[in-house]
């Protein structure tokens, strides 16, 4: 049955759910799920139209600010997820690729919500997630590549406060935008931190709780506060 309800939908909405619901998934379950989702459809269907582009599938979880959508391209099959805070408006704008997730409650925020300056902006490859609960402050520029796993409570900053000034408040000296770049395939695991003007190599790993300070090279699993390389995965 629950095989019968994947097709259904999937006839309906075009996306393949062939591989969501096997043969342990109930009836009653599986149901429930296909409503929760069609519900987010709704929402999607309701506010697409404000965002810069959409090029298909659109879920909107409850609860979900937009800001400035406006700024906002998003390919096929984007979920925003309860509760998350997108803001737009950036330079760059945000850009999302195909089968991207953001996870309940996380905030993605370029810009100061009262005025100010407007931050860079965000670039999302195709296949990759912002874990719930996670930070993504890109007033510099963030970039994020294909098939990237992102757990909970992540948090990733592309600037940082001046603070040479002894004799000025360090809220009065401004701050210094940089960029943080994760390239293809890596995992990002929870509570792990990454500061402004590093680059985690293709394939690599950082360990939960970790607090990236410097680049990642390539096939490598980092952990520890500040993150050191435990051992390289080729």
């Amino acid at each position: 049955m629950s095989n019968f309800l994947g097709r259904s939908i999937t006839k309906i909405t075009r996306v393949d759910l062939s591989d969501r619901f096997g043969e342990d998934w109930d009836s009653l379950s599986t149901l429930g799920v296909l409503l929760r989702m069609s519900l987010w459809l709704v929402r999607g269907l309701l506010i697409r139209w404000r965002l810069k582009s959409v090029q298909g599938l659109f879920l909107v979880g409850k609860g979900v600010t937009l800001r400035q959508p406006g700024y906002i391209e998003v390919g096929t099959n984007f979920i925003a997820q309860d509760h998350c805070e997108i803001n737009g408006l950036s330079q760059k704008g945000l850009i999302f690729g195909d089968k991207v997730t953001v996870g309940s409650y996380a905030i993605i925020r370029p810009t100061n919500l009262y005025g100010g300056e407007a931050g860079i902006g965000l670039k999302v490859g195709n296949n990759s997630s912002i874990g719930p609960y996670s930070y993504i402050g890109c007033s510099g520029y963030i970039e994020i590549g294909d098939n990237v796993m992102m757990s909970p409570r992540v948090s990733i900053y592309s600037e940082n406060h001046n603070f040479s000034d002894v004799d000025l408040p360090m809220i009065d000296q401004g701050v210094t935008r940089s960029f943080v770049k994760i390239e293809n395939d890596c995992w990002i695991a929870a509570n792990s931190i990454i500061l402004a003007g590093v680059t985690v190599g293709k394939g690599s790993i950082v360990a939960a709780g970790s607090v990236v300070t410097k680049d990642v090279p390539p096939f490598s699993i980092v952990g520890g506060n500040p993150a050191k390389i435990i051992k390289s995965r080729l």
